[in-house]
C-alpha cells in the first residue's frame, strides 16, 4: 500500500490534491483539509496553484515578509511577480521558501540526474577509489600501517574491476 502523501504546509495527512498545468508543465500540491482556508482560498474557479505555491504557511509567513536579498535587494514578491530571482544569492536567502516549493513539485530538492548503468558503474568505482585514496592517507598519516595495507590492497582491487569495466565497454 502506498504511502499516504502529507500536506505540503502542515504535515497532516493529505486529502486534497490539486493538479495544474501551466505553460505544459504539471505542478501538484497534496494539502490537508485545512490548510487551503488558512491560506484563504475559498473560490476554487479563482484558483492559482502558482499563487497558493508562493503563499508561506502561516508560520513562515511574517518572517518571509521581512525577507530582502542583502544583494540585489530582491523580496519573495518580487520572485512571485517575475518568476526569477535577481541574482545568485537570492537562493540562499529564500532557500526556507523554495525549498518547500521544490521538494513539492520535484520530490526532492537534489538533482541526481539520469546515467546509463554502464557509465554509473564506473562512476561508482571511481568514487570507492577516492574514498579508499582518502582514507589510507588518513591512515599513514596516523601512522597505522596495517590498516594502510588492507586499504592499498582493496585499492588494488577497484582498480583491477575499474579496468575490466573499462574493456568491456
Amino acid at each position: 500500500m502506498a504511502k499516504p502523501e502529507q500536506c505540503k504546509h502542515c504535515q497532516k495527512p493529505a486529502t486534497i490534491h490539486l493538479t495544474q498545468i501551466v505553460d505544459n508543465k504539471m505542478h501538484q500540491v497534496d494539502l490537508c483539509e485545512d490548510c487551503p482556508f488558512k491560506q484563504g482560498v475559498t473560490d476554487p474557479e479563482g484558483f492559482s496553484l502558482a499563487d497558493f505555491l508562493m503563499k508561506p504557511p502561516a508560520a513562515l509567513g511574517a518572517r518571509q515578509e521581512a525577507l530582502r536579498c542583502e544583494e540585489c535587494g530582491f523580496t519573495p514578491a518580487d520572485f512571485k511577480k517575475t518568476g526569477r530571482f535577481g541574482c545568485p544569492h537570492c537562493y540562499s536567502t529564500f532557500s526556507d521558501l523554495l525549498q518547500p516549493m521544490l521538494r513539492n513539485m520535484h520530490k526532492d530538492v537534489v538533482h541526481r540526474g539520469k546515467t546509463p548503468e554502464r557509465a554509473r558503474q564506473r562512476v561508482d568505482i571511481k568514487r570507492q577509489l577516492k574514498e579508499r585514496e582518502d582514507a589510507m592517507a588518513e591512515a599513514i598519516a596516523e601512522e597505522n600501517y596495517e590498516k594502510a595495507a588492507e586499504i592499498r590492497d582493496e585499492i588494488n582491487e577497484l582498480k583491477k574491476q575499474l579496468e575490466a569495466e573499462t574493456a568491456s565497454s
